[in-house]
């Protein structure tokens, strides 16, 4: 499966995105979609995913009441809508699956498929 990410842009502290991460395989709903940031200099971070239904979604400590994951598997796409963002959320946000097979990964290495990533990046 081929992922695209997109929303990315820059925005002033406590401001909102809204993050898209399309899919081109129609057998999307079968897999669970994660967020994860990569800041420079520093090693990939797990942010947020969702299982195929949306019913299960896993976050990090960091961004729980703040962002948001949702899926709709209709229009094979994955959203991570960020709220209250701060300049330690500045990152490039990339998206990633894999087969769903019960649980929702809270770790890269259980993702097998991933996307270029979208530039986020919060002014102070």
């Amino acid at each position: 499966v081929q992922l695209q990410a997109s929303g990315g842009g820059l925005v002033q502290a406590g401001g909102s995105l809204r993050l898209s991460c399309a899919a081109s395989r129609r057998t999307f709903s079968s897999y669970v979609v994660g967020w994860f940031l990569q800041a420079p200099g520093k090693e990939r971070e797990f942010v947020a995913a969702i299982n195929w239904s949306g019913g299960s979604t896993v976050y990090a400590d960091s961004v729980k009441g703040r962002f948001t994951i949702s899926r709709d598997n209709a229009k094979d796409t994955v959203y991570l809508q960020m709220n209250s963002l701060k300049p330690d959320d500045t990152a490039v946000y990339l998206c990633a699956a894999t087969y769903d097979r019960g649980w929702v990964p809270g770790t890269s290495k259980e993702y097998g498929y991933w996307g270029r990533g979208t530039l986020v990046t919060v002014s102070s």
